[in-house]
């Protein structure tokens, strides 16, 4: 059975204040406070925040290729991968492209730039320069080239995320193919997976301590003017961030049988920290140990999240749409219906060819508005000073976007567990009083957390 409907398990009640989510709360809090009261100190904090991201990202790659290898091994049907493997991609084309238009229509229907009136000769186009290098630089065919490592360990000692992705599917399908004689290796796996996921509950008690320098350097650093500046292009994209998750991922919630709020509500502790550290890859790790308490197989979950996490980029796709017309209305340019279906369908292709680079929402917006001449390049510079704030938004909609494309894929698969999902977000009969705590890793089946 499922560890999160394990019967009969003693609750372990704990003070409200050792949750983590109070702890990552209070430090977003603090360190919040302690930029904007002391900017220069809050900078200095950048370190921490640093530092944890470091941490995390050192122990990513390992558990993708553990979680993916022996859930592909444990198939042994390897048309069942590629099954999963195309429901998935159909998934991240249909609701990335909804992500655009939807970002195109609200950007269209408030015009959050209109009235700046910005004279493109005063933009600092150096500003800039560097994505637009970095833009330049991400085709198609480099993406795809740069999937494949130099060598087998190259991709773990660079921990590209692709590229572990792509050796991990290779292994696993080998062990597959193999069949009986890959069990040994496939135990020892497992049993590595033990050890692996206990350190990131290990590594998961620093982040607060993470939360805290991370958020108290981007108040310290930008200020809280900064959001006065543009606060119509920053409240515009967090309602229509709104509006897609519990608006469009609601819905798809509800038709498979689950509510995005409780859903929210049971990944809280993931969102607060990706919050803090303006990065999603912070709380990988946790989310894919909270999915498959959820009932989510580990193949599905091994193969969606990761692929997810550079093809499944919501928040990233509502933010370039919305960005480029809000540079095209500041500078009163006039876009006509020809220019933002180009807009679109760039977009399209260029949030692919930057999959998996650092800064991607960036370099994704300046890659689309180079092959669009009607906007300038150096229109970029009037949104540089708020994309720390925008980022935040955006790790969070492409978080949430791939939690809810994995249990959708998993129940397309017939593979999820009601039972244990239902009693990971508290919304059946047989629900436990809480999940468990989302530091523990899947050995600990011996108690379960109520905060």
């Amino acid at each position: 059975m499922h560890p999160a409907a394990t019967a009969g398990a003693p609750v372990v009640r704990r003070p409200f204040y050792r949750s983590l989510y109070f702890m990552v709360l209070a430090a977003i809090l603090a360190g919040g406070l302690i930029g904007h009261l002391w900017p220069t100190f809050g900078e200095s904090l950048k370190p921490l925040g640093d530092a944890f991201i470091k941490l995390v990202k050192m122990i990513i790659a390992p558990v993708i290729f553990l979680t993916i290898t022996t859930g592909i091994a444990g198939m042994r049907d390897l048309k069942q991968v590629g099954r999963v493997a195309a429901k998935a991609f159909a998934y991240f084309l249909v609701f990335s492209t909804l992500a655009l238009i939807i970002g195109l229509i609200i950007a269209n229907v408030v015009q959050p730039g209109r009235g700046l009136n910005i004279d493109p000769a005063t933009l600092n186009a150096g500003a800039v320069a560097q994505y637009a290098q970095a833009a330049h630089e991400s085709t198609i065919t480099g993406f795809l080239m740069g999937v494949i490592p130099d060598t087998l360990v190259s991709a773990f000692v660079e921990g590209n995320i692709l590229q572990v992705l792509f050796i991990s599917i290779l292994f696993g399908i080998a062990m597959a193919i193999v069949g009986d004689a890959a069990a040994p290796v496939q135990r020892a796996l497992e049993s590595l997976s033990q050890i692996v996921f206990k350190l990131v509950a290990i590594l998961m008690k620093a982040a607060p301590i993470g939360a805290f320098g991370a958020f108290a350097f981007t108040i310290g650093a930008y200020g809280l003017g900064a959001i006065a500046n543009l606060a119509a292009l920053i409240a515009t994209f967090y309602l229509t961030s709104l509006i897609f998750v519990f608006g469009v991922l609601g819905i798809v919630a509800w038709v498979n049988g689950f509510s995005i709020f409780r859903l929210v509500a049971y990944l809280k502790e993931e969102l607060l920290l990706v919050l803090g550290t303006s990065s999603s890859e912070a709380a990988l790790p946790s989310l894919m140990q909270k999915l498959e308490r959820a009932g989510a197989p580990k193949s599905v979950v091994g193969l969606v999240v990761p692929t997810g996490y550079s093809f499944n980029l919501d928040g990233t796709n509502i933010y370039m749409t919305m960005a480029a017309l809000f540079i095209a209305q500041a500078m009163n340019i006039e876009l006509s219906l020809q220019d933002q279906i180009l807009l679109l369908l760039v977009a399209m292709l260029s949030s692919k060819g930057a999959a998996g680079i650092t800064g991607a929402g960036f370099i994704t917006l300046a890659a689309t508005l180079a092959v669009v001449p009607s906007v300038p390049l150096a229109g970029m510079a009037l949104i540089l000073g708020i994309d720390r704030f925008m980022s935040e938004c955006r790790a969070l909609t492409n978080f949430v976007g791939n939690a809810v494309a994995t249990l959708v894929v998993a129940r397309w698969e017939g593979q999820l567990d009601r039972e244990a999902l239902h009693a990971a977000l508290g919304s059946g009969p047989k629900a436990l009083a809480a999940s468990p705590d989302p530091a523990a890793g899947p050995g600990d089946k011996g108690a379960i957390t109520a905060d």
